[in-house]
């Protein structure tokens, strides 16, 4: 199929050009171009996700990263309605259908692109919605070799190559990717005035924040390296995001004192990692991640297994933890840890997504957790 022949509710586009993507590793692949028209680079990762672009491709912790998508057949059901055109519906103008306001991932890589879309929200083509952002993709690609050689050889730098305008190579690693996704200053969102929380942005995805607000709790939402350690509230919640944790010396310095208060402290994702190196432990990055809707998590001390959404590049080494903190989860693929709470105070985290967003909604009792913790605090 060539992919650059797209058919939509609104638009006719018969345009055919090449593109490359090239690998650190000397390879190559050819393929076809869609979306915007320039090259590319950034780390090439993959997800393993049935459905759920729109959300994975708005997901802050994908900055910085090349987004090969396994599932073969992606756009089927076009992009629902556009956060940059259209404001949401809820009281506090937040993106229903996306997790932040705009794409993300600084490239696309898939095998076929449909020329076709159909869906009861979908407004637009996932080709026009990259085009209008800038974001360039390269289709008709064999994402199954692909991926293949990035589990054997692990994440690598790649570009997408677009009219023959190659780039340098880009490690996004290297930056602090949080501070380029966090917000810029505090926001504030009133829900019910009977308990307050600090929401700490390292690239939060706005389901977390739609999460809190729906179990009526008053949400502070502060930048990466806000001091909320003399903030009064009954609980603070630490977001995902992209990139090193340690790229986040601020924050730890904040969290560092944020823990000498008696209050709840939840970790999501960089979140949990972030907790891991305030209290003293190690983080390592893994060989290729954790990208997906599938990713098995057994609660330890059990035989008990949840299916969870995943989006990370980093992991906690809980060797590393101190003796008052315990393993909560680990991943049943590869051991990895997936959680940690402290064995006397509540504060605990997940490397998970209990919000999902996309993915299933097993683990939402991460939250239900923390909310009656903020009950008994």
């Amino acid at each position: 199929m060539n992919c650059s022949v797209i058919h939509s509710n609104s638009s006719l586009r018969t345009e055919v050009l090449k593109a490359e993507l090239l690998l650190q590793d000397g390879s190559s692949l050819t393929g076809t171009h869609f979306g915007s028209r320039h090259s590319t680079a950034g780390e090439v990762v993959f997800n393993t996700g049935m459905v759920g672009y729109p959300e994975a491709m708005t997901d802050p912790s994908y900055r910085g990263q090349i987004l090969v998508l396994t599932y073969p057949l992606i756009g089927n059901y076009g992009v629902p309605v556009n956060a940059e055109t259209k404001p949401s519906a809820n009281d506090f103008d937040i993106p229903e259908f996306f997790e932040s306001n705009r794409i993300q991932v600084s490239g696309l890589v898939i095998a076929t692109l449909s020329k076709h879309y159909s869906h009861w929200s979908a407004l637009d083509s996932l080709d026009e919605w990259m085009r209008r952002q800038k974001i360039p993709g390269i289709c008709n690609i064999d994402t199954r070799t692909l991926t293949k050689k990035l589990r054997n050889e692990g994440m690598m730098l790649g570009k997408i190559v677009v009219d023959d305008a190659d780039l340098a190579w880009e490690d996004p690693n290297e930056r602090n990717l949080v501070a380029e996704t966090s917000l810029e200053r505090p926001r504030f969102y009133p829900r019910s005035g009977q308990k307050k929380v600090i929401l700490v942005d390292f690239g939060c995805k706005d389901s977390i924040l739609r999460h809190l607000l729906s179990k009526r709790l008053d949400v502070l939402r502060v930048p990466w390296n806000y001091d909320w350690s003399q903030e009064m509230v009954d609980g603070v919640v630490l977001s995902n995001g992209p990139g090193d944790p340690k790229m986040c010396g601020d924050a730890l310095k904040v969290l560092r004192k944020g823990l000498g208060r008696d209050i709840p402290i939840l970790g999501i994702c960089l979140g949990h990692q972030l907790l891991a190196l305030a209290v003293g432990a190690d983080t390592f990055k893994l060989k290729y991640g954790h990208r997906s809707q599938n990713q098995p998590c057994i609660q330890v001390g059990t035989k008990r297994c949840y299916i969870t959404s995943q989006n990370h590049g980093f992991a906690v080494n809980e060797k590393t933890l101190p003796e008052e903190w315990k393993p909560w989860f680990f991943n049943a693929n590869d051991s990895t840890n997936e959680g940690m709470r402290h064995q006397e105070r509540p504060i605990f985290s997940v490397q998970f997504h209990p919000e999902a967003n996309p993915g299933p909604t097993e683990a939402s009792f991460v939250f239900d957790s923390f909310l009656d913790a903020l009950d008994h605090g």
